[in-house]
């Protein structure tokens, strides 16, 4: 990232921490709201996984309840699920499901969980219909919630880790995977895993009584497609039609690092964002669109979570080991379709956001599509909507040591106000998102020895450098464009032994552009 290149777009944040008095944590959970309650169910009591098979994601840190926060009242009420059939119950106790709200109804897909069943964890293959007043009410008044609950079994729904959405009169299931059995990091046999690598396409016809649904021939594509635990945001493109992107993702099906690239999903198919590369808020994250009509530019804020990559310094550090962060940033899009990604002037307060989501109010003005109306907002500091749970991390990296005191499910709830029309600082542009070269070095850290991967557009020459703490060269290559090609450029490097541990910068340059990252040598 260039020190210097700084964009001012005329708004930025400021986050109010609250507290709703008893409230507890909550991350990769399902929600919906109506009026000024927010229904809450699913997702996790604890924080980030464990690694051993017994211990990840069991049954103590399922969330049993249903939920309503009253943000007016400051005040919640919770409801026991017993009175539930079991295989609505099971599904509402799950972890990433895929969920949207549809008027007063919120359709839930999927997620990961426990099922008696076969006595073992799954993916469950439900659509799940649920009245929000009917449900707020009858929680409030500790009553059988049942009535408002309606559930369809179909494998085509046994999907966890991916995005749901409505566009038009269909609605989109992009990504994701089917789970079967308990984690396990090493690829061991506690599991079985794979990855959708489709948007699934479907109607529903729903009169509250009586639901119909019918699925639509797919988008399939091994490549873009391949991810899930990620953020899937409406749109408004450059002609004024609404789509979806797809924003970053995991895993790469031949590295174990996050995509960088984009995905773009509208009702006649799906294509990549050429010319652009996302470095910050990989995973799942709360984040919110916005569209200002006035300058013709999409802009998605992403609050947090766990990036491959962050900002230090006017520079970008990258991490291989894939760690939490406090980065807010954007990804906007602008008249002519240019997509640039910019660091905002704030972060969070702590490594949060992963696993947490953004509820706007609902009296907001919107797009058909749920995109916040910029022009349409009045005043030079607005309440939009809260942060609500996620897992707050006491450390950037916490995976390999986990015991499952390292990080929580958060319960501090962030009133978030949209600050525009006055000074809020300056963005900073990554000028590396719009680069015709992506560079990933892994592992990083390592010992070493790494792999190169050089990402081109066209064929160029390059120059590739490594320099150590001191800024003295110790490795150099010289690449003609005769000898690259479009896509990626592998390359195996090895440090001379005389050069010890350390961080290192490496440095690639071709055509006027200079990608600059850190790696660790241990």
């Amino acid at each position: 990232m260039s020190a210097g290149a700084y964009a001012q777009d005329g708004f930025s944040f400021h986050l109010e921490p609250m507290e709703v008095d008893g409230l507890g944590g909550m991350q990769s959970y399902a929600w919906g709201q109506h009026d000024d309650s927010w229904f809450i169910t699913g997702g996790r009591l604890d924080g980030l996984h464990r690694r051993q098979p017994w211990a990840s994601f069991d049954l103590a840190g399922h969330n049993d309840l249903l939920w309503v926060v009253d943000m007016a009242q400051s005040q919640y009420w919770t409801l026991e699920t017993s009175t539930l059939p079991e295989s609505v119950r099971e599904q509402l106790r799950s972890t990433n499901m895929q969920f949207t709200q549809d008027g007063d109804h919120l359709y839930i897909i999927g997620g990961y969980g426990y099922r008696t069943a076969v006595d073992d964890h799954g993916t469950f293959p439900y659509l799940t219909a649920i009245h929000l007043p009917g449900i707020i009410e009858a929680i409030i008044q500790g009553e059988d919630p049942s009535p408002h609950i309606r559930q369809w079994e179909d494998e085509q729904f046994a999907v966890t880790g991916g995005y749901l959405n409505k566009m038009g009169d269909r609605y989109y299931l992009s990504g994701g995977q089917r789970f079967e059995g308990r984690y396990n990091p090493h690829n061991g046999p506690s599991f079985t895993q794979e990855y959708t690598e489709e948007v699934r396409i479907f109607s529903i016809s729903d009169d509250g009584v009586d639901l119909s649904y019918g699925f639509f021939i797919p988008y399939s594509d091994a490549e873009l497609l391949h991810r899930r635990d990620y953020n899937v945001l409406p749109q408004i493109m450059p002609d004024g039609n609404e789509g979806l992107t797809a924003f970053s993702g995991v895993f790469q099906p031949d590295v174990d690092l996050p995509f960088l690239n984009c995905v773009d999903i509208s009702e006649e198919g799906i294509s990549e964002i050429q010319g652009f590369s996302q470095y910050f808020n990989h995973y799942h994250c709360a984040s919110l669109p916005m569209y200002d009509s006035e300058s013709e530019t999409m802009h998605n804020v992403f609050f947090g979570g766990i990036a491959q990559y962050y900002p230090e310094d006017g520079g970008m550090v990258m991490d291989n080991e894939v760690p939490f962060v406090n980065t807010i940033a954007r990804v906007s899009r602008d008249a002519d379709g240019v997509v640039s990604e910019h660091v905002l002037p704030v972060t969070m307060p702590g490594l949060l956001g992963s696993s947490a989501e953004f509820i706007p109010l609902p009296d907001l003005p919107f797009y058909p599509n749920g995109v916040v109306d910029m022009a349409a907002l009045e005043g030079d500091s607005t309440l939009i909507g809260h942060i609500y749970g996620g897992i707050s991390s006491s450390a950037e990296n916490i995976f390999w040591i986990n015991d499952g005191t390292q990080s929580e499910a958060s319960s501090t709830i962030f009133a978030v106000y949209l600050l525009t029309g006055i000074p809020t600082g300056l963005d900073r542009l990554n000028d590396q998102s719009t680069s015709p070269i992506r560079v990933q070095a892994y592992p990083n850290p390592n010992a070493g020895r790494f792999f190169l991967d050089i990402e081109l557009e066209v064929p160029m020459d390059l120059d590739i450098e490594l320099f150590d703490g001191n800024g003295r060269m110790v490795l150099q290559k010289t690449l003609t464009a005769e000898r690259t090609t479009v896509g990626s450029n592998t390359y195996e490097w090895r440090l001379p032994k005389r050069y010890g541990a350390g961080r290192y910068v490496l440095r690639v340059m071709g055509e006027g552009t200079t990608i600059s990252q850190q790696l660790v040598i241990h």
